[in-house]
């Protein structure tokens, strides 16, 4: 841009990082009519775009990049990047941002070329760092100076360890493979970091900072593609290398450069820090002083490359970009990207035959200059731009639609890993360049909407595939936790705990059970952070259980007690198989005295429970019984309420008249098979028993009951036979059979008996509700002989006259009793011989009279009423 009839003025603002150039240039081109700014990325230039359309309004405001283009009609206001500011338009205001890169080997020829030649009308500012005051003097002799002194100071903090790297750091690597590396040591550490490469897409990348301004993660892990206009809160910088690969070879950071990356520390008036990352060595005091300081080496010479160019052939324009530079502050670069392009073309054969004309070489030279996002550097983007010029000049002179939507369509994936999503991401943005040279591609808006859409996708998908791969958001949420004197905790109605708006896992009672899907290295922080928040929580839980109603508590075998329903403590053997005591497992949450609290709650009411439900086997030990009634008292207590017969046949046996009738008080029934009180054989009892039988005789095992309402199941042949005689059950024929429904069968077939062989009806089977097949072992593990017919049925032919195999061994040999005895009168002792009578003589009379008084619990003492002719 040349200058106009008054002279303009031209201004060169420098100073360090954080000095408020770039504000101060934005103030000072809305205070024209017109103005244009160049950025050294895309990315400044579209934030500062946002920033100016907020202030005037985005009609007045256009975006021109390599791949972005919004110019509104009226658009008054300019953002750019360098090499894209359409020189051609006169703006009253022109602005150049980091004017220090006229240094950079690659691209400080375009910001040479500007600071030499790009003027406003009324006026131009250069903003940059202080070094460049010797080279702008002696380039642009009428510039005045400003200079901006660092807002906040900058200081040196020394050598640290990755784990001792403060919150709201930026750690930075020169490499992706390091950048990863160290992001994911502090995931593991940490709970995550942003990610911030050259290579990611604007939109990538604000996204990555936006996480890290917004506090979802105290880290953040980049190149040094922060060190340029990223504005963000970072209070430290640690450097973890000092080298880096420039392009041609690797070196160590200049000191300028190292103040450019570290002055991301600290913004406006708060102070920042630098330092380096163990085990890169810490920097020399002379290096730190000048950082701090900012005191480097003038710049003395900077990058140029003639513009001037002669298109009459390929020759002439190779010629022309080698011209030698007409200022010894000016060195000829040294083939930047888009003249080593033209250089590989100059060799293409098809190429070459279509560059007959200077519009032909002009156009050969813009296709080349077409960026290699990829950073590929090899034959495939040669002949990718030898293939859109080949395109171009041909026929039509346009890139074939139907091309163009093949190659995009081959990246319309979002699938892949990080560096397969960035590579299809560089591809879209080539894509997104050529798109905005309408005179290259029909269609052009609609082209240049397609590629801002699937390049918008597809960094969404990185940016998710980052945010995966390096933030555990619980753990970083969980890592800022630990600065905090205090922290709230939400219980949702199933227990969820959820700390500082972060799921920890479950509270059960009193127990915290962290996250089942934490990993085991994130388990301690979970339980750290419930352990401080759960404080109130859990004595508040004591005192509603010491408070709470006894239907608020209930005995689950498995859990074992548990209030409203959860877990809160277990059972152990007690002194004597009805005393069970209640022991609350070791809890860090549970405080020793709380926990005893809420013990002697939970033993109170068991006590009471065991009292309501086995209150018949309690009764018996208070009962005033002596002798063989004590003994079969003694033995039923400690089967848990019921016995089989044959086990206590000798005491039995023994029983007085009064014994028996104290025993029928106490509501024991002595049947045919068992001993056993009825009232134990409700479910409720049922259920307690099979509790009490574990603490005792159950080890580990765990034994559930029969069903409520099933007379008889299937025995499973890992259960001991114990365990079912505990719970009212015994174990014939490989089923469980309930005892009263056992006595009440046994009974029926002693009768049968009397009448000599029957059959196994529905009489003898409706009962346990078995068929034929399934109570004929039954029946035979009774004593019986069973015969089962081939068509069906069975019959029951007699008794087995052998001794029982569980009959007790002391037990003296008696007669088999009467086929339809009463369970009482099987047990009396057999009758002695009758005495011989003299001839003629009548019946002794203590013969005639001597009857035992008839037992009204046995199941025969009606008979004793009739009477036969």
């Amino acid at each position: 841009m040349t200058q106009g009839a008054t002279r303009p003025s031209v201004t060169a603002v420098l100073g360090p990082t954080n000095t408020g150039k770039t504000y101060l240039a934005i103030e000072r081109m809305l205070g024209h009519r017109t103005g244009m700014m160049g950025f050294p990325l895309r990315l400044l230039a579209r934030e500062n775009y946002d920033r100016v359309c907020r202030q005037v309004g985005a009609r007045h405001v256009a975006l021109v990049t390599g791949e972005e283009k919004i110019v509104p009609p009226d658009a008054r206001y300019f953002l750019c990047t360098v090499e894209s500011m359409p020189l051609d338009r006169r703006v009253s205001f022109l602005g150049i941002d980091e004017i220090q890169m006229c240094a950079d080997a690659e691209r400080g020829h375009m910001f040479t070329e500007r600071l030499l030649h790009a003027r406003g009308e009324t006026e131009t500012m250069f903003l940059g760092a202080e070094t460049m005051r010797p080279v702008i003097r002696a380039l642009t002799p009428d510039a005045a100076y400003l200079s901006r002194p660092r807002f906040s100071k900058l200081t040196f903090a020394g050598q640290r360890k990755l784990a001792r790297v403060p919150p709201r750091s930026a750690i930075v690597a020169f490499t992706a493979n390091d950048v990863y590396a160290l992001a994911e040591q502090i995931r593991r550490g940490r709970g995550g970091a942003a990610v911030v490469l050259g290579a990611l897409s604007p939109r990538t990348r604000n996204a990555q900072v936006a996480m890290y301004q917004a506090g979802e993660v105290d880290y953040l892990v980049a190149t040094d593609a922060i060190g340029m206009g990223l504005n963000m809160d970072v209070d430290h910088v640690a450097f973890a290398s000092l080298r880096k690969f420039d392009g041609r070879r690797y070196r160590r950071l200049l000191a300028p450069e190292i103040a450019q990356i570290a002055g991301r520390a600290g913004r406006h008036m708060a102070d920042g820090t630098f330092g380096t990352l163990d085990p890169t060595p810490p920097l020399d005091p002379e290096e730190i002083d000048r950082i701090e300081n900012h005191r480097f080496e003038e710049v003395g010479t900077v990058w140029w490359r003639n513009a001037d160019l002669d298109f009459s052939s390929v020759e002439a324009l190779l010629a022309g970009l080698d011209a030698p530079p007409p200022s010894p502050r000016l060195l000829r670069v040294r083939a930047a990207e888009d003249q080593r392009a033209l250089v590989a073309l100059s060799h293409d054969r098809e190429a070459m035959t279509a560059t007959d004309s200077p519009e032909a070489v002009a156009l050969l030279w813009d296709v080349c200059q077409i960026p290699d996002f990829r950073m590929m550097l090899t034959e495939s983007h040669t002949r990718f731009i030898s293939r859109v010029y080949r395109f171009l000049r041909g026929p039509d002179g346009r890139l074939p639609a139907d091309w163009v939507a093949g190659q995009m369509s081959r990246l319309d994936r979002i699938d892949g890993d990080i560096d397969t999503l960035m590579a299809r991401i560089a591809h879209v943005r080539t894509w997104t360049y050529v798109s905005h040279r309408p005179d290259w591609i029909e269609n052009a808006v609609e082209w240049q909407e397609r590629a801002r859409g699937l390049e918008d996708r597809l960094s969404d998908a990185l940016h998710t595939a980052l945010t995966q791969r390096f933030v555990d958001r619980r753990a970083a949420a969980l890592s800022r936790m630990r600065g905090k004197e205090s922290l709230s905790a939400d219980i949702g109605g199933d227990g969820g705990v959820s700390v500082e708006g972060q799921y920890v896992g479950r509270l059960e009672g009193f127990r915290f059970r962290t996250d089942a899907e934490a990993g085991a290295e994130d388990r301690p922080a979970l339980a750290t952070a419930a352990r401080r928040a759960l404080g109130d929580e859990i004595a508040r839980r004591v005192r509603a259980l010491e408070a709470a109603p006894d239907f608020a508590l209930a005995l689950d075998a498995e859990k074992g007690l548990t209030w409203l329903g959860a877990p809160v403590a277990r059972l152990v053997a007690g002194s004597d198989a009805l005393s069970p005591r209640v022991e609350i497992p070791a809890n860090e949450f549970l405080e020793p005295a709380l926990a005893e609290r809420a013990r002697a709650r939970l033993q109170a009411w068991l006590d009471a429970h065991v009292a309501e439900v086995l209150g018949g086997l309690r009764a018996l030990e208070a009962a005033p019984l002596e002798g063989a009634a004590r003994g079969l008292a003694f033995q039923l207590r400690e089967a848990l309420g019921s016995l089989p017969r044959r086990r206590c046949a000798a005491q039995i046996a023994a029983l007085t008249p009064e014994d028996r009738k104290m025993l029928r008080a106490l509501h024991i029934r002595l049947g045919m098979e068992a001993v056993f009180l009825p009232d134990l054989l409700k479910p409720k009892a049922v259920a307690l028993r099979a509790v009490l039988w574990a603490l005792r005789d159950g080890g580990e095992r765990r034994p559930a009951p029969p069903a409520p309402g099933l007379v008889t199941v299937p025995a499973d042949a890992r259960v001991p036979e114990s365990f079912y005689a505990a719970v009212g059950f015994r174990v014939l024929g490989g089923r469980a059979v309930r005892i009263d429904m056992l006595d009440r069968v046994a009974i029926l077939m002693a009768g049968r008996m009397r009448k000599g062989p029957f059959p196994l009806d529905a009489e003898l089977l409706t009962p346990l509700g078995l068929s034929v097949e399934q109570m004929a072992p039954i029946v035979s593990s009774l004593g019986y002989r069973v015969t089962v017919a081939e068509e069906g049925g069975a019959t029951v032919e007699g008794r087995v006259r052998r001794p029982r195999r569980d009959r007790p061994a002391a037990a003296p040999p008696a007669a088999a009793p009467p086929a339809a005895a009463a369970p009482d009168e099987a047990d009396r002792k057999p009758k002695r011989p009758p005495r011989e009578r003299k001839p003629g003589g009548k019946k002794p009379e203590s013969r005639q009279r001597r009857e035992r008084p008839i037992d009204p619990d046995s199941p025969f003492a009606k008979l004793a009423e009739l009477r036969f002719k």
